[in-house]
């Protein structure tokens, strides 16, 4: 991976018995190293991957945001704005009852074009390691893989497009936890982007579109698999759904008309390109429906095939029950009927 570490800080945010929090600074950054670009290569890629990632921007009334600008003009050097910010942190963390202890990482770093800003908090775990003489060692190191609360600034798209909504990127969190919203207070930002508002328009247009085209149930079909293609593939390869390119995968309606023009003239209020959301896109090929201790999930290409569905009677009839489900179905009648 190209990646160019610029700072790199740690600090310890300690959490004691009578839930009171406190810090535990390191007073220089860590030196450029193998050992510290590696650790910064890894954030990156894991954040890179973490799937349901929010997209923010600075409130203007924000520290973190007048510190990092002040850090960026060079007012303030980079360690006092990692002082700064775990302070703020620190701060933040008091409010909220499943806080824990930590340790916040803060880095600077340039990623091909892009220049970022990383500020996460990672739990320690422990592990046992062997010496060169077959001793054990009880060693801790830091959970990667299992990062949950992380923000990532994207520093180029801030300070060239001010009016940008999504140049904060943050992971949400296990649900339940609210962690997004508190790495969201302690950044002073608001949430910008929402993905998964933008891939169910998405997915709506496209639904309208082969309607107003007129096309038949094939031509659909067929529609729905070139959007499932490309927005697999953007998921796959890290890029972001362009509307303007998917719409040079799609057939064009009567008159010229392509997706992008569609899309733009009905208002359907689509940025120009967002990431994909692996949940909506899978809509697109797969029925998907569960409550009341029923879970439901089939193919599209059956509805109308081999799945019916009574609007008046709410019922869906199924013909040509899965061998492995029958069988189960089977044996629960004839054992019942003995």
């Amino acid at each position: 991976m190209s990646l160019t570490l610029s700072h790199l800080i740690l600090h310890q945010i300690v959490k004691a018995e009578d839930d009171t929090f406190s810090l535990q600074r390191r007073d220089e950054p860590l030196a450029n190293s193998a050992e510290s670009e590696h650790l910064v290569s890894e954030l990156h890629r894991v954040f890179n991957s973490k799937a349901g990632k929010g997209f923010a921007y600075f409130d203007d009334a924000s520290d973190v945001k007048q510190w990092l600008q002040s850090h960026r003009q060079g007012e303030l050097d980079f360690v006092d704005f990692s002082n700064q910010a775990a302070e703020r942190l620190l701060h933040e963390l008091s409010k909220y009852p499943f806080a824990e202890s930590g340790t916040l990482i803060v880095a600077v770093y340039r990623s091909l074009a892009t220049e970022y800003l990383f500020v996460g908090m990672l739990n320690s775990q422990h592990s046992m390691q062997v010496d060169e003489q077959l001793d054990i060692h009880n060693v801790a190191y830091l959970d990667v893989a299992k990062m949950d609360i992380a923000a990532r600034i994207d520093l180029s798209s801030m300070e060239s497009e001010p009016e940008s909504r999504r140049y904060l990127s943050f992971i949400k969190g296990r649900v339940g936890r609210k962690v997004g919203d508190f790495f969201l207070d302690f950044l002073h930002a608001q949430e910008g982007l929402d993905v998964k508002q933008q891939n169910l328009l998405l997915m709506q247009a496209v639904e309208d579109y082969c309607t107003d085209a007129r096309l038949d149930k094939e031509e659909k079909q067929q529609t729905r698999q070139q959007v499932y293609d490309y927005c697999t593939e953007q998921l796959k390869s890290g890029e972001e759904v362009t509307v303007r390119e998917l719409a040079g995968e799609l057939p064009t309606q009567d008159g010229g008309v392509d997706f992008y023009q569609y899309a733009t003239s009905q208002g359907y209020e689509l940025e120009e390109n967002f990431p994909a959301d692996r949940t909506a896109v899978r809509k697109l090929k797969k029925f998907v429906g569960g409550g009341g201790g029923l879970s439901i999930s089939f193919d599209g290409l059956l509805l109308g095939e081999r799945i019916f569905y009574d609007q008046n009677s709410d019922t869906l009839t199924i013909k040509g029950t899965p061998p492995n489900l029958k069988e189960q179905l089977m044996r629960r009648l004839n054992s019942e009927s003995e």
